[in-house]
């Protein structure tokens, strides 16, 4: 298989691994960026001859600005590797990361609902809640 078929071929796969719905793009050096999750979980990065699995993360830097900065998983160099062994390994580490990030969830103390780490906010609590002020029990 030539390796434009096999590149084809990753990019299918990964949108198939990936949790839905699936926010693919290019950046800037031209490789393809797939964000899997609502809200996101999982961030590939599918080069000319490597693939990067990361947990989706990120920072807020001030109220208003968030900074996505991906937690690497693992990298392929699929071009190296048989067909098998690279869907195998990149299922594995998709699987993973989502993992990791599904762990990092924690329960909004108001309405009980899980929430991703950069949702929450003074005391773990959901801007939804947080929007309808003091709880009084």
């Amino acid at each position: 298989m030539r390796d434009d078929e096999r590149f084809e071929q990753l990019i299918a796969f990964i949108g198939s691994q990936l949790p839905t719905p699936v926010d693919q793009r290019t950046a800037g050096d031209g490789s393809m960026i797939f964000i899997g999750g609502a809200p996101p979980e999982v961030v590939v990065q599918l080069a000319d001859s490597s693939v990067r699995v990361s947990e989706y993360a990120g920072v807020w830097e001030s109220p208003g600005r968030f900074t996505v900065k991906p937690r690497r998983v693992g990298m392929l160099k699929w071009r190296r590797l048989p067909e098998t062994a690279t869907m195998h390994a990149l299922s594995a580490l998709i699987k993973g990361a989502r993992e990791m990030r599904l762990a990092r969830y924690r329960a909004c103390p108001v309405c009980d609902k899980g929430y991703p780490p950069e949702a929450l906010f003074a005391n773990d609590v959901c801007p939804w809640c947080l929007e309808l002020g003091p709880v009084v029990h």
